[in-house]
């Protein structure tokens, strides 16, 4: 296939579950992985003798994919255990479309899991280890508190410039929060007003606690078939319309500028495979590490002009009732965030086409877009939803 924009719609999402989002004590990584992606196979119709494709990647081993194979009994004759942050399992889908439509594989199990919340060795740990394991020779030597100081920087870059004010960067947090009272699976239900955010205790300057995600537990999975074979499953085939990645820095430090991030690109790259525009998009699942982070996005992405991002997200223009349906889940500021969001974000987009989000669904969804972010502001990769009347 010359043209890899002639992908679009050849596979589809044909399960998916969650498992122990919140928290999850007394279980491991692997097993939060191991019962999601034996859910999501139950859930496209299908056992696990039948995957022989597989994606995943942790922050915690380089090796990843082997033990999953492992645990999971299975004996993949496709493999690919890329790992850029929280991007990684949106950004896995091209490659595994390509082996689909090779005939390399015919069913592509994604999974990922983590118990950052409860387990011993968490992300305090981790984040230790990376010293010696993931050096940032600009950045480690200063000692700053990553990776909310890198965000931080972002966000006061983003005021400086376009004066951007707290108070907006607080529509985020408490657009989340309303959607998450409609999600009973989100870890954060309680209210929350804009005053809550603004007098909540300062994490780094000008980011509060509630300016930043959640650390819980979770274990996500899809499967991913060709799109002939997804109408014979009993769910409501959910298509692959565009899928885009990009990436051009490690650390904050490398960016030209930290108010454009690699999101142009991966979007731009989705946008032309799918052949749509931002004004086709009915949902949006943005990963919202930090509250900046769903600005720069929508300004990235396209559903606004750079410096823009404050403004559009007021008076409650991303909450529910809303002009524009964003992180509908919670996302990660308010229903769950294991270290890596990502996959949450594109299982969310998946729920809302099926239909199958109760009181948070958006009436007469047929297209949606997942956003996922790895790193500090470094990886970026893009994936546009779509039902069969998209096609």
């Amino acid at each position: 296939m010359s043209d890899w924009k002639q992908l679009r719609g050849r596979a589809a999402i044909a399960g998916v579950a969650t498992f122990g989002c919140g928290e999850a004590p007394g279980y491991t990584d692997m097993e939060l992985l191991a019962i999601s992606a034996r859910q999501a196979v139950a859930d496209a119709g299908l056992k696990m003798g039948d995957i022989d494709g597989l994606c995943t990647a942790s922050a915690a081993a380089t090796m990843w994919a082997m033990p999953v194979i492992e645990h999971l009994g299975i004996r993949p004759s496709y493999i690919d255990s890329t790992m850029i942050g929280g991007s990684s399992f949106i950004a896995h889908l091209l490659p595994a479309m390509h082996a689909l439509e090779s005939g390399q594989c015919n069913a592509v199990l994604v999974c990922y899991g983590s118990t950052q919340r409860t387990a011993t060795f968490g992300r305090k740990e981790v984040v230790a280890s990376r010293r010696f394991l993931d050096p940032q020779p600009y950045e480690m030597p200063y000692e700053p508190m990553m990776p909310l100081s890198a965000y931080a920087l972002a966000a006061a870059r983003h005021m400086h410039q376009y004066g951007t004010t707290r108070r907006q960067l607080a529509e985020v947090a408490v657009a989340a929060r309303q959607w998450a009272q409609k999600n009973p699976e989100a870890f954060l239900r309680d209210p929350l007003t804009i005053e809550d955010v603004l007098k909540a205790r300062m994490v780094s300057d000008p980011l509060s606690v509630r300016d930043a995600c959640l650390v819980t537990d979770g274990g996500g999975a899809y499967v991913l078939v060709r799109a002939e074979r997804a109408k014979d499953l009993p769910n409501k085939p959910v298509y692959v319309l565009g899928n885009g990645t990009a990436c051009w820095n490690r650390q904050i430090s490398s960016m030209h500028d930290v108010t454009v991030t690699a999101a142009k690109d991966s979007g731009a790259a989705a946008f032309a495979m799918a052949g749509l525009a931002p004004k086709d998009i009915d949902v949006l699942a943005l990963y919202d590490a930090f509250t900046i982070n769903v600005l720069l996005f929508l300004e990235d992405l396209g559903f606004c002009k750079k410096g823009e991002g404050g403004p559009f997200v007021e008076n409650g223009a991303i909450a529910p009732g809303g002009r524009l349906a964003v992180n509908t889940n919670g996302g990660g500021l308010s229903c769950v965030h294991p270290g890596m969001y990502g996959i949450f974000a594109l299982i969310e987009g998946v729920r809302q086409l099926r239909g199958n989000c109760g009181d948070r669904q958006i009436a007469g969804a047929k297209t949606a877009l997942a956003h996922g972010n790895g790193g500090t502001l470094s990886s970026q990769a893009t994936a546009i939803l779509g039902l069969a009347e998209t096609l």
